[in-house]
């Protein structure tokens, strides 16, 4: 039996994704903790940045100096969209694209031969995922990948070109999934690359036609789910339809996160997003006005190619105006093959200053909504690390131990540094 470490870089897709990989390999492979102990090193990577690539360069040389003897496999987004650079990396044994993922098994085997095995992923139809551990290093969280691939065409994302185009688990496999997890866990949160384009590909029967707020419906109807928390969805996926329905059921979280990128009309033309600050505030309101306590979240991109002081302004404006309590900001990293890697391109040190700004905004922001959450009694999951985490996207520092993996009604009484303090636990005012 081969002993395999498994390394997952990146989104929860890529986590989901690896999960998966590990039970492709099933007995065959016996998983350890520690590229020590390992045969094999698995490093499933992400490309979304430059920092990214770094990330998984940097680890092949560190399994190189801590085992020298353990094969390397580089899989995922990397693999796919530069397997040759990665080839020609000293150690690497294998580089599996996201088109070959499902063959690791028979790669290792040997029944395909030679280093590279990638194929155009755009003719890909497979679906991949295996229910993962959450993010905060508990294990009360599952995520479940419902969804891969995006068939839009945003100028600076190299994500269609490394995942393919949109696809989506079958409805009936979800409902296995959910109901399986269900038996185990309180919450379980749906991700994928472009879950609100869950169920909207082409060639799907009329039956299989039912879209995102149809799946959450089977899964509440027909699953003993306790609470459903859905990952980044697109604000033009953002129907009244599932909005209503996310606020009439108390089963699944008070939690929105629409991608905005910027709050310039010109710079959002320029990236080929598929709505303008007009389409995203009327959504983002709408569900304001459903769910005034909910937490509501964006991603948001600075130095963009062409991005003006002025541009950069009107994201500044949109977003102090907006009733969002936390933000992701990145900064703008070209990646080769896109339309935006080939457009005059921002200075850094202006795009890192940006940056700083923006986070220092959603500090703010995200500091006003925890104090406005004082006094309040928030329903919450605990977790195995003393905090819980409410329906509404906040940390808890519990007052005193509960088990991992229940529900409670928890009192709110202060502030923590990254998120509040049950009633009469110790609260940094």
């Amino acid at each position: 039996m081969q002993r395999v470490f498994i390394r997952n870089f990146g989104c929860r897709a890529t986590q989901a994704d690896g999960a998966a990989i590990e039970s492709l390999l099933g007995d065959r492979a016996l998983s350890v903790s520690s590229v020590g102990d390992a045969d094999l090193v698995i490093l499933n990577t992400c490309t979304v940045t430059t920092e990214a690539d770094a990330d998984v360069r940097k680890s092949i040389n560190r399994v190189r100096r801590e085992n020298p003897q353990a094969q390397i496999l580089v899989t995922g987004c990397y693999a796919q969209r530069a397997p040759e650079e990665l080839s020609r990396l000293p150690g690497v044994t294998w580089v599996v694209g996201n088109s070959h993922k499902t063959k690791i098994p028979e790669i290792l085997d040997g029944h395909y031969h030679g280093q590279i095995h990638v194929a155009d992923i755009l003719q890909t139809s497979e679906f991949l995922s295996s229910p993962v551990s959450d993010a905060f290093g508990s294990r009360t969280r599952p995520n479940l990948k419902v969804q891969d691939g995006c068939s839009n065409v945003c100028s600076f994302c190299i994500i269609p070109s490394v995942r393919g185009p949109s696809r989506s688990m079958p409805a009936g496999r979800v409902l296995d999934e959910i109901r399986s997890l269900a038996a185990n866990y309180r919450e379980i949160v749906l991700t994928g690359i472009n879950l609100g384009r869950w169920g909207r590909e082409p060639g799907l029967p009329p039956a299989s036609r039912i879209r995102l707020a149809g799946l959450l419906r089977l899964i509440l109807d027909e699953t003993p789910v306790g609470r459903l928390r859905l990952s980044s969805i697109e604000p033009m996926d953002l129907s009244d339809d599932l909005l209503d329905l996310m606020a009439s059921d108390p089963r699944i979280a008070r939690h929105v996160h629409a991608p905005l990128q910027s709050g310039s009309d010109s710079v959002l033309k320029r990236m080929k997003r598929r709505y303008r600050t007009r389409h995203y505030e009327d959504r983002i309101r709408r569900a304001h006005t459903l769910m005034p306590d909910a937490a509501y979240g964006a991603d948001v991109m600075t130095g963009f190619p062409g991005e003006t002081e002025a541009e950069f302004q009107q994201t500044v404006d949109f977003i102090e105006r907006m009733p969002f309590t936390y933000l992701h900001v990145f900064t703008y990293s070209e990646r080769p093959g896109t339309p935006a890697a080939a457009m005059a391109q921002v200075r850094l040190e202006d795009r890192k200053r940006r940056t700083h700004i923006l986070r220092q905004l959603a500090e703010s922001k995200n500091l006003t909504y925890r104090q406005g959450q004082i006094g309040q009694t928030l329903s919450a999951v605990t977790m195995e690390n003393g905090l819980a985490l409410t329906g509404n996207y906040l940390q808890v520092r519990l007052a005193r131990p509960r088990p991992a993996n229940e529900f409670a009604d928890l009192e709110i009484g202060g502030l923590d540094p990254a998120g509040l303090t049950e009633k009469s636990g110790f609260a940094i005012l």
